[in-house]
């Protein structure tokens, strides 16, 4: 059972699109979603520099573009996974990867969900650390204690705090016992209250969206339920700007479901390292580059029945 994994934000480095506009379609593709999201997603996936890609209007675009590019090179016609889950930003690619929305319809979301995130995070200033290793109860109550919050919980001994830069600069003083804290390199203390106004803009877009029931698996970052009805996951989509990512819970039900391998869409490699050490005994690929295609084939031929 093959299930495809598409990331979140935090994921993209400068320059990572540029091996994939060797790709036949994918150029014209991305030029055709520039239009789409009044981004200039080609220049910004080659060219622009980690600051300029770290802007959450920037960054989530960029992110859902270039997972649907590759899903695309990856697959022909109707073809599809048997899974797909996505990493907070990444359901709005996993959506469209399962048929529930278009590929414009998910990026005119993003584009919109981008914005509305950038300007709920200028507010005020906020951030997110990772904090690796530890006690998962205690990190949850010291993390508690300075008043933050759970917003990713990972799995694999990662769980990502998230709130203003003073708590944050608490927490660094005073971390869990045996973590480690690696800020990350995003503009806001997403999937918290703080992103209240960004829910607000997308519950008024939302209920004009085409939207389809999924044709394969599509697993929710709410709770890691499978979900089966359209338009009740584009409702999930729009209320987890502000609700802990619950990527652990997404990776039980992978088990659950006996899913076989899992491949990560670009920019790969963040979801692949978690599953590396929750999920003993799948076969793992990051599809990092076009070079990396070949090896996804044989992945999926050997794991389809």
């Amino acid at each position: 059972m093959i299930l495809l994994a598409s990331p979140g934000q935090g994921a993209q480095t400068p320059g990572f699109l540029s091996p994939w506009l060797e790709v036949p379609g994918v150029a014209d593709r991305l030029a055709w979603w520039s239009a789409v999201t009044g981004l200039d997603l080609v220049r910004y996936g080659t060219g622009a520099d980690a600051e300029e890609i770290r802007d959450t209007a920037v960054a989530q675009p960029l992110l859902v573009a270039a997972a649907l590019a590759a899903f695309q090179t990856l697959y022909q016609g109707d073809d599809r996974p048997d899974a797909v889950a996505g990493h907070s930003v990444g359901e709005l690619a996993a959506a469209a990867i399962a048929g529930v929305l278009s590929p414009e319809a998910a990026l005119v979301l993003v584009r919109e969900r981008g914005r509305a995130m950038a300007e709920a995070a200028a507010v005020t200033e906020t951030g997110m650390t990772a904090v690796l290793g530890g006690d998962p109860d205690e990190v949850l109550a010291v993390i508690e204690r300075h008043g933050l919050t759970p917003a990713n919980v990972n799995g694999a001994g990662q769980v990502v705090a998230a709130g203003t830069m003073e708590r944050l600069a608490a927490l660094k003083d005073d971390p869990p016992a045996g973590a480690r804290l690696r800020p990350l390199s995003v503009a806001g203390a997403f999937h918290t209250e703080h992103m209240a106004p960004a829910v607000d803009t997308l519950r008024r877009l939302a209920p004009g969206a085409p939207v389809a029931d999924p044709a394969v698996a599509l697993l929710s970052n709410r709770d890691g339920a499978v979900v089966r009805d359209g338009r009740d996951y584009l409702g999930r989509l729009v209320e987890q700007v502000s609700a802990p990512v619950r990527w652990d819970r997404c990776m039980a039900t992978m088990r659950e479901l006996g899913v076989t391998a899992i491949i990560e869409l670009p920019p790969a490699g963040t979801l692949v390292g978690i599953a590396r050490r929750e999920l003993k005994g799948i076969d793992l690929l990051a599809l990092k580059s076009p070079e990396d295609l070949d090896k996804a084939r044989e992945l999926i031929k050997a794991h389809t029945s």
